[in-house]
Protein backbone atom coordinates (compact mmCIF):
# COMPACT_ATOMS: atom_id res chain seq x y z
CA UNK A 1 0.00 0.00 0.00
CA UNK A 2 1.26 3.66 -0.75
CA UNK A 3 1.25 6.13 1.63
CA UNK A 4 -1.02 8.34 0.45
CA UNK A 5 -3.39 5.44 0.78
CA UNK A 6 -2.06 5.02 4.44
CA UNK A 7 -2.89 8.34 4.98
CA UNK A 8 -6.21 8.07 3.83
CA UNK A 9 -7.31 4.93 5.54
CA UNK A 10 -5.53 6.84 8.73
CA UNK A 11 -7.38 9.44 8.46
CA UNK A 12 -11.00 7.70 8.11
CA UNK A 13 -10.03 5.83 11.09
CA UNK A 14 -8.98 8.69 13.00
CA UNK A 15 -11.73 10.58 12.10
CA UNK A 16 -14.13 7.15 13.21
CA UNK A 17 -12.49 6.99 16.70
CA UNK A 18 -12.33 10.98 17.88
CA UNK A 19 -14.51 12.32 15.80
CA UNK A 20 -14.18 15.05 12.78
CA UNK A 21 -14.07 18.31 14.26
CA UNK A 22 -11.64 17.29 17.26
CA UNK A 23 -9.18 15.25 14.34
CA UNK A 24 -9.46 18.74 11.81
CA UNK A 25 -8.63 21.12 14.84
CA UNK A 26 -5.76 18.83 15.72
CA UNK A 27 -4.08 18.54 12.20
CA UNK A 28 -4.56 22.53 11.92
CA UNK A 29 -3.45 23.43 15.52
CA UNK A 30 0.26 23.88 14.48
CA UNK A 31 -0.48 25.40 10.53
CA UNK A 32 1.53 24.37 7.76
CA UNK A 33 4.51 23.84 10.31
CA UNK A 34 2.62 20.36 11.77
CA UNK A 35 1.55 18.95 8.75
CA UNK A 36 4.33 16.63 8.34
CA UNK A 37 3.88 15.13 11.76
CA UNK A 38 -0.19 14.63 10.55
CA UNK A 39 0.96 12.85 7.64
CA UNK A 40 3.37 10.60 9.93
CA UNK A 41 0.18 9.95 12.29
CA UNK A 42 -2.10 9.47 9.76
CA UNK A 43 -0.19 7.07 8.10
CA UNK A 44 1.72 5.16 10.18
CA UNK A 45 0.06 5.54 13.32
CA UNK A 46 -3.81 4.97 12.03
CA UNK A 47 -3.01 4.02 8.52
CA UNK A 48 -0.66 0.89 9.27
CA UNK A 49 -0.06 0.47 12.82
CA UNK A 50 -3.71 1.03 14.41
CA UNK A 51 -4.63 -1.41 11.55
CA UNK A 52 -2.46 -4.66 12.45
CA UNK A 53 -4.90 -7.66 12.83
CA UNK A 54 -2.41 -9.07 16.42
CA UNK A 55 -4.71 -6.61 18.34
CA UNK A 56 -8.25 -5.81 18.76
CA UNK A 57 -9.36 -1.98 18.68
CA UNK A 58 -10.27 -2.18 22.39
CA UNK A 59 -6.86 -3.50 23.40
CA UNK A 60 -4.89 -0.84 21.39
CA UNK A 61 -7.01 1.75 23.31
CA UNK A 62 -6.48 0.18 25.94
CA UNK A 63 -2.89 -0.10 25.75
CA UNK A 64 -3.03 3.44 24.85
CA UNK A 65 -4.75 4.83 28.17
CA UNK A 66 -1.94 3.01 29.79
CA UNK A 67 0.75 4.34 27.78
CA UNK A 68 -0.53 8.00 28.12
CA UNK A 69 -1.38 7.98 31.62
CA UNK A 70 2.04 6.01 33.03
CA UNK A 71 4.10 9.17 31.09
CA UNK A 72 1.89 12.00 31.92
CA UNK A 73 0.32 13.23 28.94
CA UNK A 74 -3.19 14.10 29.55
CA UNK A 75 -3.95 15.45 26.89
CA UNK A 76 -3.10 12.85 24.47
CA UNK A 77 -4.86 10.78 27.56
CA UNK A 78 -8.16 12.39 26.95
CA UNK A 79 -8.05 11.82 23.19
CA UNK A 80 -7.19 8.22 23.70
CA UNK A 81 -10.02 7.77 26.43
CA UNK A 82 -12.58 9.15 24.01
CA UNK A 83 -11.56 7.05 21.34
CA UNK A 84 -11.74 3.86 23.69
CA UNK A 85 -15.56 4.57 24.34
CA UNK A 86 -15.81 4.12 20.80
CA UNK A 87 -13.93 1.20 20.71
CA UNK A 88 -15.98 -0.41 23.67
CA UNK A 89 -14.01 0.23 27.03
CA UNK A 90 -15.51 0.19 29.54
CA UNK A 91 -15.31 2.38 32.98
CA UNK A 92 -14.47 -0.40 34.75
CA UNK A 93 -11.33 -1.78 32.48
CA UNK A 94 -10.30 1.63 32.27
CA UNK A 95 -10.40 1.86 36.21
CA UNK A 96 -7.84 -1.67 36.43
CA UNK A 97 -5.49 -0.16 33.52
CA UNK A 98 -5.34 2.65 35.59
CA UNK A 99 -4.46 0.91 39.02
CA UNK A 100 -2.40 -0.67 37.08
CA UNK A 101 -0.27 2.37 36.44
CA UNK A 102 -0.28 3.44 39.78
CA UNK A 103 1.23 0.33 41.05
CA UNK A 104 3.76 0.09 38.50
CA UNK A 105 4.27 3.82 37.10
CA UNK A 106 3.46 5.77 40.33
CA UNK A 107 0.61 7.15 42.39
CA UNK A 108 0.32 11.07 41.30
CA UNK A 109 0.31 9.74 37.36
CA UNK A 110 -2.91 7.43 37.86
CA UNK A 111 -4.36 9.84 40.80
CA UNK A 112 -4.53 12.81 37.17
CA UNK A 113 -5.40 9.89 34.75
CA UNK A 114 -8.26 8.48 37.21
CA UNK A 115 -9.61 12.38 37.40
CA UNK A 116 -9.44 12.76 33.79
CA UNK A 117 -11.05 9.13 33.14
CA UNK A 118 -13.62 10.27 35.63
CA UNK A 119 -14.54 13.42 33.39
CA UNK A 120 -14.83 10.78 29.89
CA UNK A 121 -16.33 8.51 31.72
CA UNK A 122 -18.64 10.34 34.59
CA UNK A 123 -18.92 9.43 37.64
CA UNK A 124 -22.31 7.09 36.97
CA UNK A 125 -19.71 4.52 34.74
CA UNK A 126 -17.60 3.32 37.34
Amino acid sequence: MDIEAMRARGLKLRKALFGEARVEQRMQAAGPFGQPLQDMINGYAYGDLWQRPGLSPKLRSLTMIAMMAAVGRPNELRVHLTGGLKNGCTAEEVREVLLQVALYCGLPLSIEAHNIAHEIYGADKA
